[in-house]
């Protein structure tokens, strides 16, 4: 059974404080990851029905800049999905008072959809209906390919 992109999308928001701050008073690089990894599970279970796990940071890509009191959108979506694993991207956005949005982070995770035993189980296809998905679902490919490359190169 294949699901639509749309039936998983999620949003997460949080208002930047003290407590996310690093010595420089931006946004600490790891309490934004904790954020993505949050919603790139919220995603993935919303998207296979099962519980997860991040198998892989494919890419975590920091444009800019957080401050103390800034309000931060994270934005996950599906963006390709192999037999077991689905690749969620988060698009991470500081959000001013008028609502304009910049964005801060981008991130591709893996995530492994776990049966009642914890093993990987298959998840459901997505159904592509905008260029814009299929663009992703391309570039989601090359990506599994390269992992898949240099998994066997390790090896």
């Amino acid at each position: 059974m294949e699901k639509h992109i749309s039936d998983s999308y999620t949003e997460q928001v949080q208002i930047l404080t003290q407590t996310s701050l690093n010595g420089n008073l931006r946004l600490f690089g790891g309490q934004i990851m904790e954020w993505i990894d949050v919603v790139a599970a919220v995603v993935a279970r919303r998207h296979s029905g099962k519980n997860v796990t991040t198998a892989a940071v494919d890419s975590l890509e920091f444009r800019g800049p957080a401050y103390a009191n800034d309000t931060i959108v994270l934005i996950g979506k599906i963006t390709y999905v192999g037999c077991t694993s689905m690749e969620v991207c988060i698009r991470s956005y500081v959000e001013a008072l008028d609502g304009d949005k910049k964005l801060i982070n981008i991130a591709y995770v893996i995530m492994v959809a776990l049966d009642e035993n914890e093993m990987p189980c298959v998840v459901p296809g997505i159904i592509l209906d905008s260029p814009e998905a299929r663009c992703e679902w391309e570039m989601g490919k090359k990506r599994y390919e390269q992992r898949k490359k240099r998994r066997s190169e390790n090896y």
